[in-house]
């Protein structure tokens, strides 16, 4: 597969080393690979969304270029990043738009699945909102929501991609979506 993980380590490499042909080289090789990741994300956005997929890859790539300076690692550490910030984009999108209902009443039951098929911009606010919670007490649980939810990775992908392995993944994710479910719900969240 051309744009394979030598390639883009090297590029991400030589762009961290002021090459400056590197970036150029780098868009061809992940553009196919950042395509497919936020077609799997507008696909469960709401019918109607003003951003599409095109939309959301290209701003994903100018946010990342903006922080090539500070170093991919390797082509998982950038895909990892992609994954962020298409939630970033996605979340500051349904900011703009205003649609964050106001008022003290909390949410009865937060349906994660319907979520992920196009829930309203308010659910991805919330998500958003205990993501974030998450991350302070265990990043690499947030990070593996990050990749199945925002990129659209399978479990065994985004094990791969974590560097851990199935079995594991699969716990992280049910004890993630539990988590988060009850912090989206409003109640406390365990601080494991």
């Amino acid at each position: 597969m051309l744009g394979g993980v030598a390639d883009v380590t090297y590029l991400l490499t030589a762009i961290e080393r002021g090459d400056p042909d590197a970036a150029g080289q780098l868009w061809p090789l992940v553009y196919d690979e950042l395509r497919r990741l936020a077609g799997a994300q507008m696909a469960r956005e709401r019918a109607g969304h003003t951003l599409d997929a095109t939309a959301l890859v290209h701003e994903a790539y100018l946010r990342l270029a903006g922080e090539a300076g500070a170093g991919f690692a390797n082509r998982r550490h950038f895909f990892a990043a992609a994954a962020r910030a298409m939630r970033h984009i996605l979340v500051e999108h349904a900011r703009g738009k205003g649609r964050r209902k106001r008022g003290g009443g909390q949410r009865e039951h937060p349906d994660l699945d319907a979520l992920a098929v196009g829930g309203p911009a308010e659910d991805l606010l919330a998500l958003h909102d205990a993501l974030d919670q998450l991350a302070a007490h265990d990043p690499v649980k947030a990070q593996l929501v990050e990749l199945r939810f925002f990129a659209g990775l399978t479990l065994e992908q985004a094990a791969e991609s974590l560097d851990v392995s199935p079995s594991t993944a699969d716990r992280a994710w049910r004890y993630a979506r539990a988590w988060l479910y009850t912090a989206m719900a409003g109640g406390e969240s365990e601080k494991k």
